[in-house]
């Protein structure tokens, strides 16, 4: 039977491949209106953030000299991850995470799919669609796409156990072979696997299933519950799998964005380090909307590492300030091991 031999969860944000010198260009995005900013449960215009957030001075978070720490602090967990990867050496990885109209779009976005193609096609974006994007995007893809088109190694065999042990386990799941064209008709990839093989990975990928959770896009995002008993049920799948091969689950996204909320983050982060089911499971739903929605790819992991004998270790956590209005990505790094 396989055996799960690592758990892993990474931020994915575009701060992480952009030069701390750039970042204000995110912020000017963020001005401008590109991105939805949640802040306590609620939605926010930019400049009602400057107003609620005038008490935390959040302006002496945009020190040119912190910031460069803050991205030089973040290199360092990645490239201890990648080392991670490269030491412990798995057979295979699921890797979950979610998809920002990429592949699926409102005509079918389901709640859970799982991909079991033979090949997974990373895909650059045309200089084209590149200028059609929000300030700052396109000098982060070097981190999420290759410069030229790259095909991965899927594992439809460990794919179409996952899919048939998920329906026996009550998750109705939908499934894939083929992604979509998408909002880019190029059939790639979202950037939250592309993160990871580039990343982490180092474009050196191994055979893997790409697994998906909307945690963007009411009205069918899977409760925070919902996703830790989906990750339960996924480390049956996996640990039911008739073949002799070690597996990675590594969770990619997270944590809050696009407005940084570190409080929201470090109660998430004190149950995931307790492994404290209950109180991870019963989090306050309404923070976890826009960018920070992504921690539900962190709690499917949490519930696959919840029966095995491996335990969470946070290697970092760094909020990402990147406007006056506290907008921004905080980074978090954990693995299980």
């Amino acid at each position: 039977m396989a055996r799960i031999v690592l758990g892993m969860a990474t931020s994915h944000g575009p701060l992480l491949s952009t030069p701390p010198d750039q970042w204000w260009q995110r912020g000017l995005a963020d001005r401008n209106g590109h991105f939805e900013l949640f802040f306590k449960g609620g939605l926010h215009s930019f400049d009602d953030l400057v107003k609620l957030r005038a008490d935390e001075h959040v302006e002496h978070q945009l020190e040119p000299e912190l910031m460069a720490q803050r991205h030089e602090a973040c290199q360092t967990s990645l490239a201890e991850l990648s080392a991670t990867v490269k030491r412990v050496a798995p057979d295979v990885a699921v890797v979950i995470g979610d998809d920002q109209h990429e592949s699926f779009l409102d005509d079918n976005m389901p709640a859970f799919a799982v991909y079991w193609g033979d090949s997974v096609q990373n895909v650059p974006l045309t200089a084209e669609q590149s200028a059609r994007r929000a300030p700052g995007e396109s000098i982060a893809d070097w981190g999420q796409r290759p410069p030229v088109p790259m095909t991965h190694p899927g594992e439809p065999g460990l794919g179409r156990h996952i899919i048939g042990s998920l329906m026996q386990d009550e998750f109705d799941v939908a499934h894939s072979c083929r992604l979509p064209a998408g909002r880019w008709e190029n059939y790639g990839i979202s950037h939250a696997f592309g993160f990871i093989y580039r990343r982490i990975m180092n474009d050196e990928v191994i055979p893997h299933v790409p697994v998906f959770i909307n945690t963007f896009y009411p009205p069918n995002q899977p409760s925070l519950k919902r996703c830790y008993a989906f990750g339960q049920a996924l480390r049956r799948a996996i640990e039911s799998w008739p073949e002799s091969k070690t597996v990675a689950v590594i969770a990619s996204g997270g944590l809050s964005h696009f407005v940084v909320e570190e409080d929201v983050d470090q109660q998430f982060l004190d149950a995931l380090q307790a492994e404290d089911a209950e109180r991870i499971c019963n989090l306050p739903a309404e923070f976890y909307n826009g960018g920070t929605s992504e921690a539900r790819n962190w709690i499917a992991t949490a519930g696959a590492m919840a029966g095995t004998d491996l335990h969470v270790r946070l290697l970092d956590y760094i909020p990402c300030y990147r406007s006056e209005a506290g907008t921004g990505n905080a980074m978090g790094f954990a693995q299980w091991l």
